[in-house]
């Protein structure tokens, strides 16, 4: 079998290798020999698990000036690796990041490129991908011609299912990328430990949109997502007014997320932020106007002022915490599989 590169994703706020690639890794199984790629340390129990989900190798990414984790080092390593083994396929995750990483691979590669897939699998012409298109209302199956086809998988796609061989312990191998010289304009000068969960992994997401009013407002949605240890989002029109940072952004051209609880704060849902949220367990809208399209896909609707309803909540969850005298919450992540 040949073999199908895998971009591991890394939690920034605790360091785990998130569930997506899991998923990736047991789509990887049905189209050939899964191989990790990693662009952040990760520790031993995150070996272990990326060889219980059938990694057959991992390749550590290596880069000079601290730049491993770049999205120049992992392009430089993702091509490089594809020459040398003649991978089938590179998956990478359908976020912000993936996608940026999947357009400049399949340039590098000349190869055909897919992102927003739902479903992956093994075709007589190589990988079909099936992406939906409207909201939804229609699946397109789509299959990339050539020797080796990039594709940007959305969370969800599959199932993460162990490997059938039980947990082995995969070959980890270094690999040391020069970047190019264009890759030198952007230098990596600090990091700063996010204090939030991104929004792509979070199990509860509080977002805010126009109807916010103002950057002084979205203290207000920031203070509800600290409450319940949820992330951050906002809609285009938010993050375009610098309300939010750009990397909060849901939505089409931002992230797709599938939080346990999504909570809508004057957002009157365009369809590009609906196809970002639309997939949440449990989706509660707050809008001054009844006829919002929000309220068509929210579970639980508030038609009101933001700026009523949510200190009324915020001194409920306040009032309820100390009544069981629980500590302060803090980020919760959606949990691994098992």
């Amino acid at each position: 079998m040949r073999p199908v590169l895998v971009l591991v994703e890394r939690d920034g706020l605790n360091g785990a290798v998130r569930p997506q690639t899991y998923e990736l890794l047991t789509i990887a199984r049905r189209l050939g020999a899964p191989v990790a790629v990693v662009r952040h340390p990760v520790d031993a129990r995150g070996f272990a698990a990326l060889g219980r989900y059938g990694a057959v190798r991992v390749c550590v990414v290596q880069a000079p000036d601290a730049a491993s984790g770049t999205v120049a080092a992992a392009v430089e390593a993702l091509a490089e690796l594809t020459w040398q083994m003649s991978a089938a396929a590179v998956l990478l995750p359908g976020g912000r990041v993936g996608r940026e990483v999947a357009a400049r691979v399949a340039v590098r590669l000349d190869a055909g490129i897919i992102t927003g897939a739902v479903e992956v699998r093994p075709g007589p012409d190589g990988p079909v991908t099936v992406q939906e298109v409207c909201e939804g209302a229609y699946r397109v199956e789509s299959v990339v011609r050539g020797d080796t086809a990039v594709i940007a998988v959305e969370r969800g796609a599959a199932v993460a299912e162990a490997a059938d061989d039980g947990a082995h312990a995969p070959a980890v191998e270094h690999m040391f990328v020069t970047l190019p010289e264009a890759a030198d304009r952007v230098r990596v000068i600090s990091r700063t430990p996010r204090l939030r969960p991104n929004v792509a992994g979070a199990a509860v997401v509080v977002a805010g949109g126009r109807g916010v009013g103002s950057a002084d407002g979205f203290a207000l949605i920031e203070k509800v997502a600290d409450a319940l240890g949820g992330a951050v989002g906002g809609t285009h029109a938010a993050a375009d007014l610098g309300w939010c940072p750009y990397d909060a952004l849901i939505g089409q051209t931002g992230a797709i997320v599938h939080p346990r609880l999504y909570l809508a704060c004057g957002i009157s849902g365009s369809v590009h932020h609906r196809v970002g949220m639309r997939h949440a367990e449990t989706i509660v809208a707050i809008d001054k106007d009844p006829t919002a399209p929000i309220f068509r896909i929210a579970d639980v609707g508030v038609v009101g002022d933001l700026h009523q309803v949510l200190p009324e909540l915020l001194a409920e969850l306040e009032r309820r915490r100390a009544a069981r005298q629980e500590p302060e919450p803090r980020a919760v992540p959606l949990p691994e599989p098992t």
